[in-house]
């Protein structure tokens, strides 16, 4: 299955998306001047609400809320995808009204958090590796071990031998490799470097998991755009980014090893395998850092909007749930099309079921 973010305006300027949000049904004031006909919002006037967070599900995030703003003009919503770890900072502190991390939130940080924390988990996604090798044409193939060393600088060469072993069919440049890393907090690094922990005991002395780690080799990239754009720079370049903004842009992706030794493409297919794995907790949070089945695709993760329990303004926590509510009904409806996995019908319902902890401060 193609999965392409057609639709998508410069997804790769996605820095700050500002769009105007407000839910249907509970209650009936009177309506304003901008809503549509026929309808009355949910709450009195205008309101606005910020938030902050991964770049990871931003593109689907955009066209969720600019869907909704045509919709429902009387909210307006504001999100900066400045990285899942400033987004959990920011959120923490309090300077937003939602945050959103591709890593769920540990015991210590919830702790810090008065107001009480939910782990939304609203779309999931893979982890691609990217590159740029134009002259190759067919997919390459990188074992378990041949991506690890790839990021811990030990195969320098794209026509190393532990990578043509590989790929006996394909004729592989004498090319530097020439490795691109986040340089923000990024819970896409977290993913991926728990990833690399899970099935290399010397990535996991050497360098461990985190949102951010020190990279043994490679340039950084900020968000998920900043390492597309280095890929997309740099010839010979290889990088970890989410599906959708390879897909988006047309760069070339490996087939990776996974658990059962498949060379699995990332496709629509190969992520719903994983998914189906997954097992959801009632905290919300689920990763599975190697996962098993033949058809698995390896790095597939759920990602969370991080709502507070309390809020001092009812009209910003109904139009918050609001928003929640068209991102989990038609707003899955757009996740395959832009490159993310619709949520299981059972991850949506405990979803639905967790938001009504959302309430009014009294």
């Amino acid at each position: 299955m193609n999965l392409t973010l057609s639709g998508l305006a410069t997804p790769l300027a996605v820095a700050t998306l500002t769009f105007g949000l407000v839910s249907c049904g509970g209650g009936s004031p009177t309506p304003t001047a901008d809503a549509p006909p026929g309808t009355a919002p949910i709450v009195e006037g205008k309101v606005s609400l910020t938030g902050a967070g991964a770049s990871f599900p931003a593109p689907l995030y955009q066209r969720w809320f600019s869907d909704f703003n045509k919709k429902n003009p009387n909210v307006t919503i504001s999100y900066q995808s400045v990285g899942s770890g400033a987004g959990v900072e920011q959120f923490t502190k309090g300077t937003v009204d939602f945050g959103a991390s591709d890593v769920a939130m540990k015991d210590d940080e919830i702790a810090k958090v008065e107001r009480g924390v939910l782990m939304l988990p609203m779309t999931a996604g893979a982890i691609v590796l990217t590159y740029n090798l134009p002259e190759v044409k067919t997919p390459i193939k990188l074992s378990r071990q041949t991506y690890t060393d790839i990021f811990l600088g030990k195969i320098t060469q794209w026509n190393d031998p532990k990578i043509a072993a590989d790929n006996q069919d394909l004729t592989l440049p004498d090319k530097k490799i020439q490795v691109v890393h986040r340089s923000d907090g990024s819970g896409t690094t977290g993913i991926f470097t728990k990833h690399l922990s899970a099935i290399s005991p010397e990535w996991k002395q050497k360098v461990g998991d985190g949102k951010t780690v020190s990279w043994p080799t490679g340039v950084g990239g900020k968000g998920n755009e900043g390492v597309t754009a280095q890929v997309q720079q740099l010839d010979g370049a290889i990088g970890y980014v989410e599906f959708g903004y390879a897909s988006q842009n047309g760069l070339q992706m490996a087939a990776l090893q996974n658990k059962e030794g498949t060379f699995v493409e990332p496709t629509a297919d190969s992520f719903k395998a994983t998914l189906s794995a997954i097992e959801l907790p009632a905290n919300m949070r689920a990763f599975e850092s190697d996962p098993a089945g033949k058809d698995s695709y390896p790095i597939v993760s759920y990602t969370w909007l991080l709502a507070y329990k309390q809020y001092d303004d009812p009209n910003k926590l109904k139009a918050l749930q609001a928003a929640i509510d068209y991102g989990l009904t038609e707003g899955q409806q757009v996740s395959a099309e832009l490159g993310y996995v619709p949520l299981p019908e059972s991850v949506v319902a405990k979803v639905e079921a967790a938001k009504a902890e959302m309430v009014a401060k009294k």
